[in-house]
């Protein structure tokens, strides 16, 4: 088949700049062959090279005694004792989720999955971040709906527990949903396989599923905003099969087990151009690929829609060629594709062959290192005015409003299609705060949750940064576990715009900052940029992914509260109702700053609800609806009410101040801990008790069957 001819307009559609291509032609010394445009354009957009994030993303801290490997890998190791690892990351799946919700999010998931076992770690716990538009919108409720069924299909299927996640609302999404997709799984420490190449002449192998026309391109699409040619895009989005990739997982496990594996990779974004480049990249070697050899299940297909196909269930590995049968009969046993493509050679060359023609050659090392890298302009975020004209609510009816809104309402409609309890170690599942999975075989658990709230970030990326962290920090504690590591997602507009990119320096900042001070380092990640839609952004949406650690399993602070428990708050309330959510959804104003973080008191307090955690029955930190909304979701999930102090008013029932959590503890229990916090210097205060059939908030009361009634039905009777 004829290549098209190389025009402006081509250049243009494939993502690339007037300068980009002008520097390919510097490189590479003449015009690129077609093939060669996609592969350039493939390795050089924003999802693939992170051009515009890089030289940010650098100032992240990335290590510690924890940390086996960091950022630059498939995911992030993390050291849990025993010889043990645990091995996680977050990515976003959030263009083609829009186009095609089903799809793209089961991809999603299908994607997230493999970043964890191509590294030798069986998949044990996996989460979701969704972020939708106004639930007015006509397209929130159909995205709603094919998003979770999607995460629930192949999650289901495949077999991992989904045990966390959030879910949010806001306008600013209608055009541009977010599906960030959370795994986490568990390998030997001393037995972690990477994707650096090494060797010459080693066989270059395709694993898994064949190769259609399914996601070609869409690396590129995912690196660009959205306008009215949206439904032009479906066919870039990918279709999964998680039957086939629970194949492939069983089969790269058991061929790890062989000694075969020199290096291995996922197809992801960018398919097998990415992975081969990447592959080459870190070892310093050349790959020749012969795409006659790919299996395909497409007749006719160019080499140009091989190297940029996305079909899923797919791997590359280096092997050693001494092991080939044994490799041979390992895919065979699990009815999978296992192809010899090409084989690693000394020369900085990516040669791509098809039909015995040379399709592409170029210098390998460029497609990756010599990547444009942009210092983007950048404008910091105004800082906001102070909140004036605070207004006044009825606490039940603040907290009515609250909990009959979807935002906060039950996601019990969302998280009951995901099987949580798969596998037979989930100890914690979605509802309840952090999630908690059984390290199968110990006494130890880990516990795994994800965080961001973007209307404190789009007020002030710095402290929303500092809030994303620190809150992920906090709903570890609150189930007992000592933090370990972060993964980030970071989520925005048009980084071109310098007040996008403003935001995104900022909230930088700010997670650097909280990680440090938090000692929870990021070991993984995504960016995603240019969510936009006819030039209208997102809110700026940094979710943090974190990783904690129980050693053992009598350690963990059991979850609900009990009749007659006591309620106290950890740290210091000042009634903070700046971007508070009961100012957005009881009065429709996002204004004032977002609450301050102060990072000393987040972890001397969060270090105080641990040395004590054996004292308490419950905890949770207060965010979101700040004390109103977090005891009653305390108390409704135990079914019992709750009585917190008269004297409270709307600003210390809904204010959002940082650095707290609300426990619930038996009498002589909470008087141990108020003579433990009066030691530490931690401010600790009984704002009221557990019991009885009503929730009273101040000098309002309402039955608790009646507020669980709401809070139980707002979703379902919204989109359900």
């Amino acid at each position: 088949m004829t290549e098209p001819q190389i025009t402006e307009d081509l250049v243009a559609a494939h993502g690339l700049k007037p300068d980009e291509y002008a520097r390919i032609l510097e490189i590479i010394g003449r015009s690129p062959t077609f093939t060669e445009l996609g592969i350039f354009s493939a390795m050089w957009n924003e999802h693939c090279s992170y051009k515009s994030s890089k030289k940010w993303l650098r100032t992240l801290p990335t290590t510690g005694p924890q940390v086996i490997c960091g950022p630059g890998e498939n995911a992030g190791v993390v050291d849990i004792g025993d010889g043990q690892a645990v091995i996680f990351k977050m990515e976003s799946h959030n263009h083609p989720s829009y186009i095609e919700p089903y799809q793209g999010a089961a991809t999603g998931v299908g994607g997230i999955l493999r970043d964890v076992f191509t590294m030798g770690a069986r998949p044990i716990a996996a989460m979701n971040a969704l972020s939708f538009g106004d639930v007015s919108h006509p397209r929130t409720r159909q995205l709603v709906h094919g998003v979770v069924d999607g995460i629930g299909g192949y999650g289901n299927a495949f077999g991992v527990p989904t045990v966390g996640g959030e879910i949010r609302f806001d306008p600013s999404y209608n055009g541009n949903c977010l599906v960030n997709a959370f795994a986490a799984g568990l390998a030997d420490a001393d037995r972690i396989f990477y994707s650096a190449a090494s060797g010459v002449g080693l066989p270059v192998v395709y694993l898994g599923a064949r190769t259609g026309r399914d996601g070609v391109g869409g690396a590129t699409m995912a690196s660009a905003e959205f306008d009215d040619t949206i439904e032009d895009k479906r066919p870039t989005v990918q279709v999964g099969d998680p039957f086939t990739e629970k194949r492939l997982m069983e089969a790269c496990l058991e061929l790890m087990a062989t000694g075969a594996v020199v290096a291995i990779q996922d197809m992801g974004a960018a398919g097998l151009t990415c992975s081969a480049v990447e592959m080459g990249d870190k070892g310093g070697l050349g790959v020749r690929l012969d795409l006659d050899a790919v299996p395909q299940r497409e007749p006719g297909m160019t080499a140009y829609e091989m190297m940029l196909s996305e079909s899923q269930e797919r791997m590359l590995m280096v092997l050693d060629p001494a092991k080939e049968a044994t490799a041979r009969a390992v895919f065979d046993k699990w009815d999978l594709d296992f192809a010899i493509v090409g084989e690693t050679i000394p020369e900085d060359r990516f040669i791509v062959l098809h039909g015995g023609t040379e399709m592409a050659n170029l210098p390998l090392s460029t497609l990756s290192g010599a990547a444009p890298e942009y210092d983007r302009p950048w404008v910091e975020t105004p800082a906001p005015a102070p909140l004036e004209n605070a207004p006044k609510i009825d606490p039940i009816e603040g907290l009515k409003a609250l909990i009959s809104h979807p935002a906060h309402a039950s996601r019990h409609w969302v998280y009951e299609q995901y099987d949580s309890q798969v596998m037979a170690d989930t100890i914690r599942a979605p509802g309840l705060g952090a999630g908690v999975i059984r390290v199968h075989g110990t006494a130890k658990a880990l516990a795994f949750t994800s965080d961001v709230t973007p209307r404190y970030v789009v007020a002030d990326p710095r402290e929303g940064g500092k809030q994303a962290v620190a809150e992920a920090y906090r709903n570890l504690v609150s189930v007992g576990a000592w933090p370990l590591a972060a993964t980030d997602n970071m989520n925005f507009g048009n980084p071109e715009k310098p007040e996008i990119m403003g935001q995104f320096v900022g909230a930088i900042k700010g997670i650097a900052a909280a990680c440090a001070a938090l000692d929870m380092p990021i070991v993984s990640g995504n960016v995603s940029l240019y969510n936009e839609t006819d030039g209208s952004g997102i809110l700026p949406t940094p979710t943090i992914g974190a990783v904690g650690l129980i050693e053992d399993v009598s350690q963990m602070i059991p979850g609900l509260p009990r009749d007659g428990d006591l309620a106290l708050v950890v740290g210091k309330t000042h009634g903070h109702l700046g971007r508070s959510a009961l100012l957005d959804i009881a009065f429709g104003r996002r204004d004032g700053p977002p609450p301050p973080v102060d990072l000393r008191a987040e972890r001397r307090h969060g270090e105080f609800v641990l040395r004590n955690r054996g004292l308490v029955n419950a905890a949770t930190d207060l965010s979101d609806g700040g004390l109103a909304l977090a005891a009653f979701e305390m108390a409704e999930a135990a079914g019992i009410g709750v009585t917190i102090d008269k004297k409270k008013r709307t600003a210390s029932l809904f204010g959002e101040d940082q650095a707290r959590y609300l426990l619930a503890c038996p009498f002589d229990a909470a008087e141990a801990l108020m003579t433990a916090a009066a030691k530490a210097g931690v401010p600790v205060r009984t704002v009221g008790r557990f019991g009885g059939d009503t929730v009273t908030l101040g000098r309002a009361s309402a039955p608790l069957a009646e507020l669980s009634a709401i809070y139980r039905g707002a979703f379902a009777a919204a989109l359900g």
